[in-house]
This record gives structure tokens, sequence and C-alpha cells, in this order.
């Protein structure tokens, strides 16, 4: 069997085509049997064989955020034509609102450029996000992180305040006003960023807290709706998947 099955002739044929080639030349009772056996036992078939069995792993999705612009997915799309100057986009989508920022930029950006853009155009606007995820890794994320933070101490130099006029803004939006009782923040966007924390508490004046209690129930619909969404992809994802198995330290299995 091992001849027949192994020889550089015969390139480890399936039961079938083995046991026709055994049994050219050879019979005993239990030949049937025998080939099967061998053949689903040689390890060189088994690495090389196609599995039949459904992709291990069912979907892992992400946290459903509560409010806009809170969790965001960054991508970016390079080696565009030239088009005054700019050659790519960074690509920013709110993971609740599925609302998007294109930002064209001169090339692929470093951590520094990242966070600079990030901040110019979203959180200057939106607040800082409490979660970005991006193709590009963790540690791409973590940089950015550390670059946004750094930036407020890289320079003090007067002749530069225009690339502070964005922090300025923000600071600006994040003081609570004694004429509504809220921030810039709260008062636009129904929420304050999260580096700025608000216990929530409604307003004295009525027009900002109608405001502020029409976004929470707008966003407690929407984040409903996004709960139904994921269940229904869940179970498209895991339709044609199975739970990943648990191994031992050790243990040998064949991909």
């Amino acid at each position: 069997m091992q001849w027949v099955h192994e020889a550089p002739s015969s390139g480890h044929p399936g039961i079938r085509r083995s046991t026709q080639l055994i049994r050219r030349q050879f019979w005993w009772p239990s030949l049937g049997p025998d080939v099967e056996g061998y053949v689903r036992a040689c390890s060189t078939c088994a690495k090389a064989r196609t599995s039949r069995q459904l992709p291990e792993g069912l979907l892992e999705p992400l946290l459903i955020p509560r409010r806009p612009w809170s969790h965001l997915l960054v991508d970016f799309l390079t080696d565009l034509p030239d088009s005054g100057g700019f050659m790519a986009v960074m690509v920013l989508v709110d993971r609740f609102s599925k609302g998007c920022k294109l930002i064209p930029l001169k090339g692929l950006p470093t951590a520094m450029q990242s966070a600079e853009a990030m901040f110019n155009h979203v959180f200057r606007n939106f607040g800082l996000p409490e979660d970005i995820v991006s193709d590009r890794g963790p540690q791409f994320t973590s940089r950015v992180w550390e670059s946004l933070c750094a930036r407020t101490y890289c320079s003090r130099e007067q002749q530069r305040w225009s690339e502070f006029l964005p922090w300025a803004e923000y600071a600006q939006n994040s003081v609570i006003h004694s004429s509504t009782g809220l921030t810039p923040f709260q008062c636009v966007l129904g929420y304050q960023p999260p580096l700025f924390p608000w216990s929530g508490e409604p307003s004295d004046i009525p027009v900002v807290e109608e405001w502020y209690w029409l976004s929470q129930e707008v966003w407690e619909r929407a984040h409903v709706r996004l709960q139904r969404a994921l269940r229904r992809q869940r179970i498209q994802a895991d339709w044609r998947r199975r739970p990943h198995p648990s191994y031992q330290v050790g243990q040998k299995a064949y991909r």
C-alpha cells in the first residue's frame, strides 16, 4: 500500500484510485478497508487535502456606540492622480451614524500628521473619540494618540499661533457658559466630549433641555436599530462558519 500510494509515479491518489492500482496486481479479503484506512491516515494527504469543513471562528463584532463620533474607523486611499498637490485621502467613518469625513493629503501621513488631520477636521467639531480602529494596526492607532497628546507641548513660539487655533477652539467650546449652564458642545451636540466629563444633568434653559433629551431619544433609537442590524449580520456571517475549536498546548493539527 505504501509503495502504490506514495510512489512518485502515483502522486498520493485517493481511496478509490489507490484501491484500483493495488487490485491490478494484489488481492486479499480486507483490501478495501485496509486501503481506505491507510489513505485516511496518510499525513501528506492530510496536509494537502482541501478542508470540506466550515471555516472556524464566529463573528466577533465591534462594540456598538451610543452617540455620534465616539467610535471611528480610519482608512487611507493612496497613490491617486495628483490633484493640486494631493495624492491621498484619509477616510474617517463614524460607526454610529455611518457619516464620513474625507480629508485630502499630500501622501500617506505619519502618526503626527494623522493626528493633526483628525483633530483639525473632526475632533475640533465633535470632540475626541473613545475609540479609533484602523487597518494599519493597533500600533499605528497608539502612535496617533501619543502624537495627539504630545502635540499640545511641541511648541510655545508665538509665531506659530495659527497652528494652535483648533486647540483654542476646542477649549472654548468645552467651557460652561453662564447663560446656558452648558458648554457649546453640549448645546450643539447634546453631549460633552469625554476629556471633559459632564454629569448629564439637564439645563435650566428650557430650549437647551428639550434639545438634549431629543438628542438622547434619537441616539437611543439609532442604537437599538444598530443592535438589530448587528444581529442580522452575525446570523449571516456565522451561517457558514463553526466555532473555533479549543487546542491544548503541544497538540498537533493540520490546517
